[in-house]
């Protein structure tokens, strides 16, 4: 008796800006899909608007079993699946259930890529603070930076997000 695998998590990139047609042609297809959304408020010149994007760009996860990933690759959209160590990378449920946690909290949350670790020298880019240097002394949450500030031998802790750093 052979057993059969259990469906897994799988994440998914997709082309910039179509996770949203990609999540939809595959729920068409009767593919189990997880698709974060998050709720922003966008600035332009002109006005502000609230707006529903993706919480990971260019991502989503698709919950299948390893027969079904060409399927999924055949799907408008889907680039291809991320590999670790040379395999297709899965997900624990537990953190897809943890993601689909945090965004039913109030909490803003931002994705970044950027790791800065404490004592990389950072300046800041755009703000009322920018141009000031300093070092990164820890990294609170995605929107609170503690900085210490070299000249004035004080920390100071800015409720901003990572992307208005850069490292020096």
């Amino acid at each position: 008796m052979v057993k059969e695998a259990s469906p897994k998590w799988y994440p998914v990139y997709t082309r910039s800006r179509a996770e949203k047609q990609a999540f939809e042609l595959l729920q068409k297809k009767g593919i189990e899909v997880y698709l974060p959304l998050q709720r922003t408020l966008k600035q332009w010149s002109d006005r502000k608007k609230w707006v529903t994007e993706p919480l990971f760009q260019s991502y989503l996860f698709v919950r299948i079993l390893p027969k079904q990933q060409t399927e999924v690759l055949m799907t408008k959209g889907i680039v291809r699946f991320l590999y670790h160590a040379g395999r297709i990378a899965d997900m624990p449920e537990q953190q897809i259930n943890e993601i689909q946690l945090l965004l039913s909290s109030d909490m803003e949350l931002e994705v970044t890529a950027e790791h800065i670790l404490p004592g990389e020298k950072v300046v800041i880019k755009a703000g009322p603070l920018i141009g000031l240097t300093g070092e990164m002394v820890s990294y609170k949450s995605q929107k609170q930076l503690i900085i210490r500030l070299e000249n004035m031998g004080q920390s100071i802790v800015i409720n901003a997000s990572v992307a208005l750093v850069d490292r020096i």
